[in-house]
C-alpha cells in the first residue's frame, strides 16, 4: 500500500498548533515540527518567558527533542517546519544539526537568518519559504497588537 505524501501545509499547520500553545502561555507564538520519514518526530514553542532563557526558541526545543528521539545529534534527513524564519542562533543550531531542509511561513524582516546570508545554513540545507506565511504572520502580529493594548 503506497503511503500518502502529506504537504508541507500540513506539517506547517502542526508548527501552527505550536505557536498557539505558545500564544496561550503569552510567549512569542512561534512553533515548530521536525519531519523524518513523513511522521512528526519533535514538536517545539517558544518558552523564552517561562524558562527564563533567551535561547529557548521553538527551533531549539524541537531540535533537542528530533536528537534525544533519534538518538544522534544529527538531523540530516529531517526537514524543519516553522511559522516565523528563523533567527541567527537557530540557524547557526540548523548548521550544526545538517537539518536537509528548513520550510518557514512568515518572513522576520528585523532578525531572521536571510538577512545576513544563506551562508549561515549548512550548505546542503534546502530552505523554502511562504508556506501559510499569512496565517504565521497573522498570528504573531495578532500577539503584538494585544501587548501593545
Amino acid at each position: 500500500m503506497e503511503q500518502l505524501l502529506l504537504s508541507n501545509e500540513h506539517f506547517m499547520k502542526e508548527a501552527l498548533k505550536e505557536a498557539q500553545k505558545a500564544f496561550a502561555a503569552n510567549e512569542v507564538p512561534v512553533g515548530a515540527v521536525i519531519v523524518y520519514k513523513q511522521q512528526i518526530i519533535a514538536r517545539g514553542y517558544n518558552l523564552t518567558e517561562r524558562l527564563n532563557d533567551v535561547t529557548a526558541h521553538a527551533e531549539m526545543q524541537a531540535f533537542t527533542s528530533a536528537a534525544n528521539y533519534i538518538g544522534g545529534k544529527y538531523l540530516s534527513d529531517c526537514t524543519l517546519y516553522v511559522t516565523l524564519e528563523p533567527c541567527t542562533m537557530c540557524a547557526g543550531a540548523a548548521y550544526w544539526t545538517q537539518v536537509s531542509k528548513i520550510i518557514y511561513g512568515a518572513s522576520d524582516i528585523k532578525r531572521g537568518f536571510s538577512l545576513l546570508s544563506k551562508s549561515v545554513l549548512h550548505p546542503k540545507t534546502i530552505v523554502e519559504s511562504g508556506v501559510l506565511a499569512e496565517e504565521c504572520a497573522d498570528l504573531l502580529s495578532k500577539f503584538f497588537a494585544q501587548k501593545r493594548d
